[in-house]
């Protein structure tokens, strides 16, 4: 071991005696950092409606816990909040008035903070993992959506004990997004199935999956009129598909397009290919963004066909990723996805959530 080596208290690997030698990779787009973030990998990100003043970011974790931060207008952040599950913290939304924060997680249940009592009361129960949770606004019922391993989906009206509505899935639910009056779920084995909302949920339509490999994420995006119109489904093997839930000409207009690989498409060395870990589309212009194992954030416009921007690479991968209420601010959390497996685990490393000026850099090609 010598003098100046990782033990020395020169600060992490990769730093010289004299501060920082070598390029900072854990924020290479010197974006601004949360200040206290998880101190597990970061699962799920949400930024509050538009329907309160400000904005607040939720974030849950693999510590168990799900924490509030403030973000003011200077950037600068501040943490207000948190509270704990007995499990793993794997997905959470906000209701719509902006008042309470749904959680889901890998000890089964759901629960529902309320931020302004900062109370918080179990609203559901499943027999395995919670792996989704959505707020539903029906204009003749609100409830919450949890999708679980168990391979139902459960709609709770928050009073209850038990659910609304149950629906029993082919598979365990991976993902879900919820757009009213549409509702999309991509379960194991392929699975994809979209739900309509109004009056009450039932099942629309199951679909053959667009991607050949384990779904990751969904997104479902709108057309100009505000409705939704379909979705963006990510893959473990660097690949989105975009899908209309009733296009004009199908063959056309669906396609998939390769994301988050490295090594370009040189034959002579194999492309290294990471998984679409989340996608978020942007509130205004409706472009999207995707995060992956590689490590990079990538901005797309699905009309034009055309990739707006990627990220340099940080030095672990991206988890999570959110837009706020009016598009103006992205946040995307680093921490590591376990893709590698427990020999790549680092329990030294911090986790980190970073929030970007998203106003320009998402804008449509064609609207310069």
């Amino acid at each position: 071991m010598s003098l100046f080596g990782t033990n020395s208290g020169f600060g992490t690997t990769g730093t010289g005696v004299f501060g920082n030698s070598t390029a900072d990779t854990h924020n290479p787009m010197k974006d601004v950092e949360v200040t206290s973030p998880p101190d597990d990998s970061i699962s799920c990100l949400a930024f509050s409606p538009p329907t309160i003043p400000g904005n607040f970011l939720i974030g849950g974790s693999w510590a168990n816990d799900v924490r509030c931060w403030e973000v003011q207008d200077n950037g600068q952040t501040v943490p207000k909040a948190q509270q704990m599950h007995t499990g793993p913290v794997i997905d959470t939304c906000w209701s719509d008035d902006g008042s309470k924060v749904f959680t889901a997680s890998c000890d089964k249940t759901a629960k529902m903070w309320d931020l302004n009592s900062n109370q918080v009361m179990q609203i559901a129960q499943h027999d395995g993992p919670i792996k989704s949770i959505h707020w539903i606004k029906a204009p003749n019922y609100s409830c919450v959506m949890t999708g679980s391993w168990d391979k139902t989906l459960k709609f709770w009206d928050t009073r209850s004990p038990n659910p609304m509505m149950s629906l029993q899935m082919p598979e365990r639910c991976y993902c879900a997004d919820v757009v009213y009056p549409m509702a999309v779920v991509a379960t194991a084995e392929r699975g994809l199935i979209v739900y309509q909302l109004e009056n009450q949920p039932s099942e629309f339509r199951r679909l053959e999956s667009p991607l050949k490999h384990q779904h990751r994420c969904v997104a479902i995006f709108k057309d100009k009129q505000n409705k939704p119109t379909g979705f963006a489904l990510g893959s473990i093997e660097g690949r989105v598909a975009i899908h209309y839930i009733n296009p004009p000409n199908p063959a056309k207009d669906n396609f998939t397009f390769k994301c988050h690989r490295s090594n370009g498409t040189n034959t002579a060395t194999p492309q290294d290919i990471y998984a679409v870990n989340a996608i978020s589309f942007h509130p205004v212009h409706g472009t999207l963004a995707t995060v992956g194992s590689d490590g990079r954030f990538s901005f797309w416009d699905k009309d034009a066909r055309t990739k707006l921007k990627t990220s340099e690479q940080l030095d672990q991968p991206i988890t999570a990723c959110c837009f706020n209420h009016n598009g103006n601010i992205f946040a995307y959390a680093s921490s590591y996805d376990w893709s590698k497996g427990h020999e790549y685990y680092n329990p030294q490393k911090k986790n980190y959530i970073f929030l970007r000026n998203a106003a320009e850099e998402l804008k449509p090609r064609n609207k310069k």
